[in-house]
Formats: structure tokens, C-alpha cells, sequence
């Protein structure tokens, strides 16, 4: 029996899917021991995952601290795992892998052409192209796996685990006539959220033309931004404000309650397709769109991005101007109108909601 530890200390979207790691090697190996490092705010995401022995948490402020990391380094030692993949790839991973004491190691090459320095016994690098309908951030991920057995049968697909009694859950009685689009009115990030008065041009659209409930999802530090996207809003009676989702595993819970995902990029769209849920996502000019694109086909996985509208919107932008943009990007947001938004997501919703 083997004992397998995966690195990936990032955002949720990212811990759920570098699952695909675990439930692919569960699969092939039933007997094996599979752990999971995340920062404590993304386990909702992997809870209940029967391919994962043991979650590991971390805190991320607490492990840039170099006391915490050695400390983490020294645990991690004593666990004597046989391989750690590391598809987080940074600093603090590459020293656990380097110093951790598996046998075998694997993780990306570093992208600054600084040589492997000994972090890996397998370094590999990242994939140039995507090849599969999963999008490159999972292919990547199954790339790393294979680099140490075979496997027939890939499944490239994350999945939500929810429990029987998370299953029953329901939204209140008042809310269950029509159905319920979940909008994700702001990204994980400012650089992944779309202008104000744009998100609630898109509700009034939304509200105008279909017969369902819009509930809007945020993280609580957001309130206030989420309130001021409401007053915004001329359609405010199909708006939910007394359903929230406080945690990330509540989330899941209400998003499985919900007809479909509206959404800027992110954790959340990951988590509406590992449960099965249609999604509209649009994408932050600066996000590479083959990266994150999941299973689109169009129908019941859909997303926009500005590229699609305008070809040259950032080839033609100078290095330093796109690095000027990369940290804000409303100068190419507003370029993404929502007319171009609307036009794409009125056949997906009439699809789905009729």
C-alpha cells in the first residue's frame, strides 16, 4: 500500500479540481493512503471525498512564516509518504517536496528557466496546449499523475461529494415555484469581477425576460460591493437576499438547490460543474480562457470572454501595458459589454430555464 500526499495550496477552484489527482489513483489503487494539503478556507470542496484519507490544513499567512514552513517540512517527514505530486509548484511546496523525504516527487518546472534545483525526482513541465475537453488546468493535473504509472481509464471530471442529509436540503418554501438561477455577482478577486453597473444591467435583463428567482452568491466580505450591484438594480423583487451561503460547503449545498450558475470566473464554476449544474461564465480579459474552459460545449457548460468579441483586444497591448491591466482590468471589462454578454446568454438560459 502506498501513501500519497498532494501539494495545492491555492484558491478553492484549484483545490477541487487537483481532486482528479486522488480519484484517479484511488480508482487504479483502492489500498492506497491519499492525503490532501489545503488552506483551511477551500475544504468544502473536498469533504466528503472518499478518495481522500486525511485533509491536511494549513493557513496561508501562517505558512509564509519560514518557522511554520520548517515546522510543516518536519511533519510532513515523519509521514514518510512514497510520492507527493505538487501541482501547486511554489516555493513553500517545492521545499516540501525537496525535504520531505518521499520517495518520489513530482511538480511543475518552474516557469523562470531556473532548473529544478532538486525539488523533484520527476519535474515536468507545464503543457503548452490543451488536448482535452477538461481544459489545460486539469489536463495538467492528470499529466502529472501519469508520469509514474499508467492509467487506462482517466476520469477528468471533480466531483462534489455531498451527503445524504446535505442532499435533502432545501430552500425555503416561498422560493420553490420558479427556478433559481445563481448569480455570482463578484469574482474571488477585483481583477476577476465585472464593473457594477454591468452585472446589474445583466440582472435587469435576466428578470425582464425569465420567470425564476436570481439569488446572489458572495463571499461575506463582500456584502457591501453585493449591496451596492442591488441598489443598482431596477428588478429588485426577483432578487433573493434572505438565502446565503455563509461557507464554501454551503455553497455546494444551495448551488445543488439552484436550476443554473450565472458567474464571473472562478471557484464557484468549478464547483456548479462538479455537480452537474449548467454554467454561463464569463471570463476576466486576462485569464486565459483554454485554461479554465471545462467541458464547454456550448449548451450546458457555456462562458464568454472578451477575445471571443474582439480578436485583438490584448495582442496589440504593449508587455507593460497588459501587466498595467493584469492588476486592473476594467479598461478591457468595459470593452465586454453586456450586450455582448446577453447575446450569448439569452439562447443558454431560454435553454435551460424553458
Amino acid at each position: 500500500m502506498k501513501k500519497i500526499l498532494i501539494i495545492q495550496n491555492k484558491r478553492i477552484g484549484d483545490v477541487l479540481i487537483s481532486s482528479v489527482i486522488a480519484n484517479n489513483y484511488k480508482a487504479k489503487y483502492p489500498d492506497s493512503e491519499i492525503h490532501l494539503m489545503a488552506y483551511d478556507f477551500t475544504h468544502g470542496v473536498i469533504q466528503n471525498n472518499p478518495n481522500i484519507d486525511r485533509i491536511i490544513s494549513i493557513n496561508e499567512k501562517e505558512l509564509k512564516k519560514f518557522k511554520n514552513l520548517l515546522r510543516k517540512i518536519r511533519e510532513i517527514k515523519k509521514e514518510k509518504y512514497d510520492i507527493i505530486f505538487d501541482p501547486y509548484s511554489k516555493l513553500q511546496s517545492r521545499l516540501i517536496c525537496k525535504f520531505g523525504g518521499a520517495k518520489q516527487t513530482v511538480g511543475h518546472k518552474s516557469r523562470k528557466k531556473i532548473g529544478n534545483l532538486g525539488y523533484y525526482t520527476h519535474p515536468v513541465d507545464i503543457l503548452k496546449v490543451k488536448t482535452q475537453p477538461c481544459g489545460k488546468a486539469i489536463e495538467d493535473r492528470i499529466h502529472l499523475l501519469k508520469q509514474l504509472d499508467t492509467f487506462d481509464s482517466i476520469n477528468y471530471e471533480p466531483k462534489i461529494f455531498l451527503t445524504e442529509k446535505e442532499k435533502e436540503f432545501r430552500v425555503p418554501m416561498k422560493y420553490q415555484n420558479k427556478p433559481i438561477i445563481m448569480l455570482g455577482v463578484l469574482g474571488s478577486t477585483p481583477q476577476k469581477s465585472m464593473p457594477y453597473e454591468y452585472v446589474a444591467k445583466i440582472v435587469d435583463y435576466i428578470s425582464a425576460t425569465f420567470d425564476c428567482y436570481i439569488l446572489f452568491n458572495y463571499s461575506p466580505n463582500q456584502k457591501s460591493e453585493a449591496d451596492a450591484i442591488y441598489n443598482l438594480c431596477e428588478y429588485k423583487n426577483t432578487i433573493i437576499l434572505d438565502v446565503y451561503a455563509p461557507s464554501i460547503r454551503d455553497f455546494a449545498v444551495l448551488m445543488n438547490q439552484c436550476a443554473v450558475l450565472v458567474s464571473n470566473e472562478g471557484g464557484t464554476v468549478h464547483i456548479a460543474k462538479a455537480l452537474n449544474k449548467p454554467t454561463f461564465t464569463i471570463f476576466s480579459p486576462y485569464v486565459n480562457k483554454d485554461d479554465w474552459s471545462s467541458f464547454e460545449d456550448g449548451k450546458f457548460h457555456k462562458s464568454v470572454h472578451l477575445l471571443d468579441f474582439v480578436p485583438n483586444a490584448i495582442s496589440e497591448l504593449t508587455y507593460e501595458k497588459y501587466k498595467e491591466i493584469e492588476k486592473n482590468p476594467r479598461e478591457l471589462y468595459l470593452q465586454l459589454t453586456p450586450e455582448m454578454i446577453i447575446s450569448e446568454l439569452k439562447s443558454f438560459l431560454k435553454h435551460h430555464l424553458e
